[in-house]
């Protein structure tokens, strides 16, 4: 099996930027957000606010037993990105775009694993939406995954020639 540095380079490259943003910013929620009231932009379209997650997306299995809790969501996602990993570095298969877009989940998921494996929990912070239809709360690591899957989404309608 012969190395490819250039994938190496360019999965890892996109890895530490997603996990570098996500880093930042989460800091900055945490300095800048905690405990203070929501801050809302543009006609409440965008919000700021600081929570603390300890489920999954959208708090799912943040009530599981400890034990379910650990497996589903620190267990099986940490098993999940390793693999993700192994495919994406080694899977010859795989285009420009594919790498690209594993990539930015790999880091976003990395971002949020590392941060419930330390803490406990994730931090999120920001909340879009309009006339009541609103999406959960967020942070940068989760923009990287949601990327990476709208980056897959074109694909999965073409049809293999």
């Amino acid at each position: 099996m012969k190395v490819d540095w250039k994938r190496i380079a360019l999965v890892t490259g996109i890895m530490a930027v997603s996990i570098a943003l996500d880093f930042i910013s989460k800091n900055w929620a945490t300095e800048n957000l905690m405990g203070k009231p929501v801050e809302s932009y543009w006609n409440d379209f965008f919000r700021l606010l600081y929570v603390r997650n300890e489920g999954a997306f959208l708090s799912l299995g943040s009530d599981l037993p400890a034990f379910l809790q650990f497996v589903m969501l620190k267990l099986f996602p940490v098993t999940l990105l390793l693999a993700l990993l192994f495919y994406t570095l080694f899977n010859a298969g795989l285009d420009r775009w594919h790498i690209i877009a594993f990539s930015c989940i790999l880091g976003g998921g990395i971002a949020n694993i590392y941060d419930r494996l330390m803490f406990g929990s994730v931090v999120d912070f920001m909340n879009m939406g309009f006339s009541g239809l609103r999406t959960g709360i967020f942070n940068v690591a989760d923009m990287f995954i949601m990327a990476g899957l709208f980056m897959m989404l074109p694909q999965m309608f073409q049809r293999k020639r």
